[in-house]
């Protein structure tokens, strides 16, 4: 990669994720994930002193599904992860895919002034930044 080719975050990021509460039901929650197509589930902070959560469909695979637990009965609070690294929509992608090596991270929401604008995954990273470092649309 050349110094002069910049990509940030913002430019990788995607917005296919839905926000939920701590409290709804994985059930409710997924439904709503089908009918937005979303990826993930951004978990709403309670206050201004809270932090985000995220749940993925790992979660739901690892949390209840194999246990067999009931998603009608299962609170997103109970598979959530929290608080998870977030990163800032002018990061530099090389710096992005530091920080998700170091941290084993596949996914996570991107926060501007307190408030998640999307998610970043690996994929996007590596998919849709080298695609634009390599000047591909």
């Amino acid at each position: 990669m050349t110094e002069q080719t910049r990509v940030s975050v913002r430019d990788v990021m995607d917005q296919g994720y839905i926000r939920v509460g701590g409290v709804d039901t994985v059930a409710e929650a997924f439904r709503r994930m089908l009918e937005a197509d979303a990826h993930c589930m951004i978990v709403a902070r309670r206050d201004e002193d809270d932090e985000f959560g995220l749940v993925l469909h790992t979660d739901i695979a690892r949390k209840v599904i194999g246990p067999d637990r009931s998603p009608e009965r299962v609170r997103i609070y109970e598979i959530m992860s929290k608080p998870v690294l977030t990163v800032h929509p002018g990061m530099n992608i090389r710096y992005a895919s530091r920080l998700f090596e170091r941290f084993h991270l596949r996914v996570a929401p991107v926060v501007e002034d307190s408030e998640v604008i999307g998610i970043v995954t690996d994929y996007d990273i590596v998919m849709r930044g080298l695609a634009q470092l390599l000047g591909k649309p």
